[in-house]
């Protein structure tokens, strides 16, 4: 089933701008060489739910997967998207947008997702499937997250784990007031607005 162009209803220009006054500035995903377009699209749709505005892709040795148009990979409609060749660039973008760094891992340096404050300016960084964050966004990062989990599985599918750092960092912000406070500059929300009230 793909998607067809909504019409410009006052009931859709009154959810987007409901929608856009709950982005959070403070809260991306960086996305390093993720190969897999399910796992992408369902990344993208995370977002989307929780609010960030804008994914990062770090893509060296893998190319971006090509997402079908289905309902699937809607979410990426309403989040944009920065790519990025060179950690340190990514690095240097971030920290300029006031980002701390966290780096999505289990190596015993790892704190545990509830341990971070996470009403704070912050980017998660999610790596390939198989080999984890790179060992050049490892050396940026500020620190390293691991979901606690209680069974003999030890890591979790790379957009689920996803859905479960954004959802911890929604709640958290959530209850700080975070989501009643529109974090968007006039100008961002209005170029936002008007790609989107086209789409």
């Amino acid at each position: 089933m793909t998607e067809t162009r909504q019409p410009r209803t006052p009931q859709r220009q009154a959810r987007i701008s409901r929608v856009l006054d709950q982005r959070q500035k403070g809260l991306a995903l960086v996305l390093a060489n993720i190969h897999d377009r399910h796992n992408v699209s369902a990344i993208y749709r995370s977002c989307d739910a929780f609010g960030v505005p804008r994914v990062h892709l770090y893509y060296t040795d893998t190319a971006f997967p090509v997402l079908a148009a289905k309902t699937s990979a809607s979410g990426r409609k309403w989040v944009e998207s920065v790519r990025h060749t060179r950690a340190e660039d990514l690095a240097l973008r971030l920290r300029q947008e006031g980002m701390r760094l966290l780096a999505a891992g289990c190596s015993p340096a790892a704190a545990a997702l509830d341990e971070y404050d996470l009403t704070l300016p912050t980017a998660f960084i999610l790596g390939n499937e198989h080999r984890g964050v790179e060992e050049e966004l490892l050396a940026l990062a500020d620190g390293e997250v691991v979901i606690p989990m209680y069974g003999m599985v030890r890591s979790l599918n790379v957009s689920v784990a996803a859905a479960v750092l954004l959802a911890e960092a929604a709640r958290q912000r959530r209850r700080a007031g975070l989501y009643e406070r529109p974090s968007l500059s006039p100008e961002e929300r209005e170029r936002m607005y008007a790609a989107w009230i086209r789409s």
